[in-house]
C-alpha cells in the first residue's frame, strides 16, 4: 500500500496484487501472507497494478447536507490520520487486496458516521481539541455503577444526575449495559448487540438521551466496549454457528483438536473452573477459542472483516455521545502460534489503529486501557495514540498492601518508579472497582526491599480474607486455593477497610485510601456507594447465577439507608461523606493537583508516605504526608528543613508549624501547600 498526496490533498492507494485471496491461510498458521507492496508512480505502466482513488471513494458518499467546513475538517484529519492508519494496517493485514479494499471501505465508513454526527458532538469534539488536557483537570471526579444495581434503569441513573453533582462528578461509568443473555452474561461482559441497550435497563434512545442530560451537567459518559469476544447468542456467532463461512471467519473456530492443542501448549487458563484449556466443542463437533467463559467467542482480528466491523460498532457508540470507552481485556485481542497469546505488539498495534480512526470520525472519543498485567506492561498501553487514560491497578494494590503492613516502602517506591506516564496521558486511580483484586505488583521491584513477592501475596490474601490474626478486613476470597493460599479478593472498600469488623480506625482507613487517589494524579474513581461506606453484600449467595462468584459481594444494590445519612456526620455513612465531599473540594480548588507530575518526597519513616504535586507554573506546590501506621509518627524537622517554617494545611485549612518536626496522629494526612 501507498498513499500518493497531491496538492489538492487528495491521496490514492495504489497497490500490487498476487493472487493469494485473504483467508487461504489456515487460521492459526503464522507467516507473512503472499500479497506483496508495490510503491506505484502515477506513470507507471505495469498492469498488474490497480490504482484505488481512495478519496475520490470517499468523496462519492458526501452528503448534500454536509457543509463545506464539515467536509474540509474531515479532510484535514484524513490527511493527518490516514497515513498513521495505513501503516498499522498494512502491518497488521499485509498488503493483499481484500486488507486494501477492508481499509477503503473502513475508510469510507468513517467518512459517513462523521456525517451521521450531530452538530452538539462536533462542538464537544472542538472545544476538547482546544484544550486537549481537559480530562487531567483537577475537578476531575469519576463514578462507577452497575445500572440496575444502583438505579435500576437509565430513567434512574438520570434521576441520580443532581446527586451526581451534589458529590462533584464529572465522569461516570456506567458498568456493561448492552444487550447480553439473561444466563450467561459474566455480568454483561457477554454482549449479544453492541447497538442495544438490555432492555430491563432502557433503550438505546434513552442512553443517548442520558449522554446528552449528562453534558448539559459537565459530566462525560464512559462505557465498556468488550471487543475480545461476544456472546455466543452475538448475531455473528449464531451465523458462524450455522455454518457461514463469512462469519466463521469472525472466530478462532476449529474442524478439530490439531490447532487448539498446538495454541494451548503455550497459552494459559484463565478460568479453568469453567472449562478447561482455551477452546470449548461445540455440539456439531467444531472447537471455539474461549479465553474467557464459554460462552464468550474470542472474536479473530487476524481478518481485517473483523477490525471494520468493531471499528463501526464503536462509532456508533460514540456517535449515541459516549465520551470514553473502557477498552476490555486488550492484552488478550492477538493470537499468535508458540507465544502466550497476550500482549502482543499487534495488540498495541490493533488499539492504536482504532485510535486513528476515532481521530477521523469522533476526534474527542477517549480509550481507557484496561490491563490488569505486569506494571511493565500496563505502561505499554498508555500513550496518546493507543489509549489516553489506563487504570493504575499497581496503586491500587499497593495502597491496600500499606494498610495491612503498615508499611509504605512498596507504595513510595511505585510513585517513585511507575507512576510518570506519556504526554498527554493519564491515570485512573481507584481504591477498588467491580472487580477482584489481584496483587499485580513486580516480583524485582519488592525484592530490592527484602520482600519475597509470592509470600507476600499469600499474607495479604490471607489478611484480607480474615484468615491472619488480627486482621481488620472482611474481604472473600475469589477463585480460592486453601492448598496454595492463591486467591483473588473481593469486597467493598468499607467491609475491607474494617468498618464491617466494627474497627475504631476503619473510617479513616477509608479516607485515607481516598486521598491518596485525590492527590497523585490522574482521575479518582469512585465505586459509587463507597463513599458513604456500603458493606459487603453476602445476598449474592441466594442467587444462582451468582451464588459460585464472590467478586458480587462488593457489588451491593444502592443503599439507601446509607446516602439519607450522609449529612450526619454522627454516623458512619456521613462520617465518610463529608469528610470525603471536603477532600474532592479541597481538590477541585487545588490547582496543583492537575496533571500528572508527582515529585517523590522521602519522609524518612517506613509507616508515612510522602510525595510532592508542584503547580504546573512552578509557584507553589503541594506535599503530602499520609501516615499509614495504626499509631502515631512523627517525620522530623531534619526531613522537613527544606520547607517553609510554616505551611497552609489543605485538608483542615490550619496552618501547621513544621520547623519542630510534625506529628501525625494514626492514619492522618495533610496536604501542606508551599511557597
Amino acid at each position: 500500500m501507498h498513499l500518493e498526496h497531491r496538492s489538492t490533498g487528495v491521496f490514492a492507494l495504489r497497490i500490487c496484487r498476487t493472487a493469494v485471496p485473504f483467508g487461504a491461510q489456515r487460521p492459526g498458521r503464522e507467516g507473512r501472507r503472499g500479497n506483496t507492496l508495490a510503491v506505484v508512480s502515477p506513470t507507471d505502466e505495469r498492469t498488474e497494478a490497480t490504482t484505488l482513488p481512495l478519496l475520490h471513494r470517499v468523496s462519492a458518499v458526501r452528503r448534500d447536507t454536509t457543509t463545506d467546513e464539515d467536509w474540509r475538517s474531515l479532510e484535514r484529519r484524513l490527511d493527518t490520520e490516514f497515513p498513521r492508519l495505513e501503516r498499522l494496517f498494512r502491518d497488521i493485514y499485509g498488503d493483499g487486496p481484500e486488507a486494501v479494499e477492508q481499509l477503503t471501505l473502513l475508510t469510507i465508513d468513517a467518512a459517513n458516521s462523521w456525517q451521521d454526527r450531530s452538530a452538539d458532538l462536533k462542538a464537544i469534539d472542538s472545544r476538547r481539541a482546544a484544550t486537549p488536557d481537559w480530562f487531567q483537570s483537577n475537578r476531575m471526579l469519576g463514578g462507577v455503577c452497575y445500572v440496575d444495581l444502583y438505579a435500576g434503569d437509565l430513567s434512574g441513573i438520570r434521576s441520580r444526575i443532581p446527586y451526581f453533582r451534589e458529590l462533584g462528578l464529572t465522569y461516570l461509568h456506567l458498568m456493561p449495559l448492552f444487550l447480553a443473555p439473561a444466563e450467561n452474561s459474566d455480568g454483561g461482559y457477554a454482549v449479544s448487540s453492541y447497538r442495544a441497550v438490555n432492555p430491563a435497563l432502557g433503550t438505546m434512545a434513552e442512553l443517548a438521551a442520558l449522554t446528552a442530560e449528562l453534558r448539559e451537567n459537565g459530566i462525560s459518559l464512559v462505557v465498556d466496549f468488550i471487543f475480545n469476544h461476544t456472546s455466543d447468542e452475538h448475531e455473528w456467532a449464531r451465523k458462524a454457528l450455522a455454518g457461514d463461512p463469512e462469519h466463521e471467519a469472525f472466530y478462532w473456530i476449529f474442524p478439530d483438536r490439531e490447532m487448539p492443542d498446538a495454541y494451548e501448549q503455550t497459552v494459559r487458563e484463565i478460568f479453568p473452573d469453567d472449562h478447561p484449556g482455551s477452546f470449548v466443542r461445540l455440539d456439531d463437533g467444531r472447537w471455539v477459542w474461549t479465553t474467557f467463559h464459554s460462552f464468550q467467542w474470542d472474536l479473530n482480528y487476524r481478518n481485517p472483516a473483523v477490525f471494520r466491523a468493531m471499528a463501526a460498532e464503536m462509532l456508533f457508540l460514540a456517535n449515541q455521545g459516549v465520551d470514553v470507552l473502557r477498552m476490555d481485556a486488550v492484552a488478550f485481542i492477538w493470537k499468535e502460534l508458540g507465544t502466550s497469546c497476550e500482549n502482543l505488539p499487534q495488540a498495541h498495534w490493533l488499539i492504536q489503529a482504532f485510535n486513528a480512526v476515532c481521530r477521523i470520525a469522533a476526534p474527542s472519543l477517549l480509550f481507557k486501557s484496561e490491563a490488569i498485567v505486569h506494571p511493565d506492561q500496563v505502561v505499554e498501553y498508555i500513550d496518546e495514540k493507543e489509549c489516553q487514560l489506563s487504570y493504575n491497578p499497581l496503586q491500587m494494590a499497593l495502597i491496600w498492601s500499606s494498610l495491612a503492613t503498615r508499611d509504605v516502602r512498596m507504595l513510595s517506591q511505585a510513585l517513585d518508579r511507575r507512576h510518570e506516564i506519556a504526554p498527554g496521558t493519564a491515570w485512573v486511580n481507584y481504591v477498588r472497582s467491580h472487580d477482584d483484586i489481584g496483587w499485580t505488583f513486580a516480583d524485582e521491584d519488592v525484592a530490592e526491599l527484602g520482600i519475597n513477592g509470592s509470600e507476600h501475596r499469600r499474607f495479604l490474601n490471607a489478611f484480607f480474607v480474615n484468615r491472619f490474626e488480627g486482621s481488620f478486613a472482611r474481604g472473600v476470597p475469589f477463585q480460592d486455593n486453601p492448598r496454595t493460599g492463591d486467591c483473588r479478593i473481593s469486597g467493598t472498600t468499607a467491609s475491607l477497610a474494617g468498618l464491617e469488623a466494627h474497627d475504631p480506625q476503619a473510617i479513616d482507613r477509608v479516607l485515607l485510601a481516598h486521598s491518596i487517589i485525590l492527590s497523585t494524579g490522574g482521575i479518582p474513581l469512585l465505586y459509587l456507594g463507597d463513599e458513604v461506606g456500603q458493606l459487603n453484600d453476602y445476598g449474592y449467595l441466594d442467587v444462582p447465577a451468582h451464588a459460585d462468584d464472590s467478586r458480587w459481594v462488593g457489588r451491593p444494590k444502592y443503599p439507601a439507608d446509607a446516602y439519607s445519612h450522609r449529612n450526619d456526620p454522627t454516623t458512619d455513612a456521613g462520617a465518610i461523606f463529608t469528610r470525603l465531599r471536603r477532600l474532592i473540594d479541597t481538590r477541585a480548588s487545588t490547582t496543583e493537583f492537575a496533571g500528572g507530575r508527582l515529585v517523590p518526597f522521602d519522609a524518612k519513616n517506613d509507616h508515612v508516605l510522602g510525595y510532592q504535586r508542584p503547580g504546573r507554573n512552578g509557584g507553589s506546590a503541594v506535599v503530602v504526608l499520609a501516615n499509614f501506621a495504626d499509631t502515631a509518627e512523627r517525620v522530623a524537622a531534619l526531613t522537613l528543613s527544606g520547607l517553609p517554617a510554616v505551611a497552609l494545611d489543605l485538608v483542615t485549612g490550619t496552618r501547621l508549624l513544621l520547623s519542630g518536626g510534625l506529628l501525625l496522629a494514626p492514619h492522618q494526612f495533610v496536604w501542606l501547600r508551599v511557597e
